[in-house]
């Protein structure tokens, strides 16, 4: 049977605690806890702006957590030595904007080429599994194997947001399994995380070739009322 592996980002933990500006909820408590509920791995993203996950939640957590740490970070060389002095199993380059809320869309992998290149080859040569968070397009794709990362995630926040709306989804749904089939193809792992919830979970895996799904707004949001562990539970359901 096909396992697809579930990464829970618990940003919005911390998100929570800094708003306080006390030392609760603990991200490093949300982790563990992701890990014994069936998590596969843990996502975090250091900002620049350091806005929830701060680099202590980065020391501590790659400490205790035996299941892997994704960190999240942007093609710039101070994260790339943070990264380096770390060591999290695996990293994923994303766009970065100051003013934004959350993510808006996938890496400029054109314009940015020759700085990601540098950055993939230092991490892939210390042996941590690289991804580029991209838009679902051929093109991007294409570039993604030039740059020699080890798997791609796909930006998932279009089509979530015309499921949410109760729009046509179509188009953007063909896009995301175009982009998959062809980087199978090419021998590039496929990801997929933004603005999922329980439907469109459910709707993208039926997308074979694609392994991994990084899930956070919706389980720390949704684990409110339902609690992190049923959450966990009915999004790996949802992945089967």
């Amino acid at each position: 049977m096909r396992s697809i592996r579930l990464g829970v980002n618990i940003d919005h933990v911390a998100t929570v605690r800094n708003a306080r500006g006390e030392n609760y909820p603990s991200p490093l408590r949300a982790a563990l806890l992701c890990e014994k509920y069936g998590a596969n791995s843990v996502t975090i993203h250091l900002r620049e702006d350091r806005r929830h996950i701060r680099d202590f939640d980065l020391k501590v957590i790659k400490k205790k957590l035996k299941i892997p740490l994704n960190l999240e970070i942007a093609p710039v060389k101070h994260m790339v030595k943070i990264s380096l002095k770390y060591k999290p199993d695996y990293v994923c380059i994303v766009p970065e904007k100051r003013r934004e809320i959350t993510t808006e869309g996938g890496l400029n992998l054109k314009r940015n080429f020759k700085q990601i290149s540098k950055i993939v080859k230092i991490l892939n040569k210390n042996r941590i599994r690289t991804s580029l968070f991209i838009n679902p397009t051929i093109k991007d794709v294409k570039i993604s194997k030039d740059l020699n990362v080890n798997c791609i995630e796909l930006h998932t926040g279009r089509l979530s947001n015309l499921i949410k709306k109760k729009r046509k989804f179509k188009n953007e749904l063909t896009k995301i399994k175009n982009s998959s089939k062809y980087a199978d193809k090419i021998g590039l792992e496929v990801h997929a995380g933004h603005g999922m919830d329980y439907k469109t979970t459910k709707i993208l895996s039926k997308i074979n070739e694609i392994k991994e799904f990084n899930i956070g707004h919706f389980i720390i949001g949704e684990s409110i009322f339902d609690g992190l562990k049923n959450v966990i539970k009915k999004i790996k359901k949802k992945l089967k």
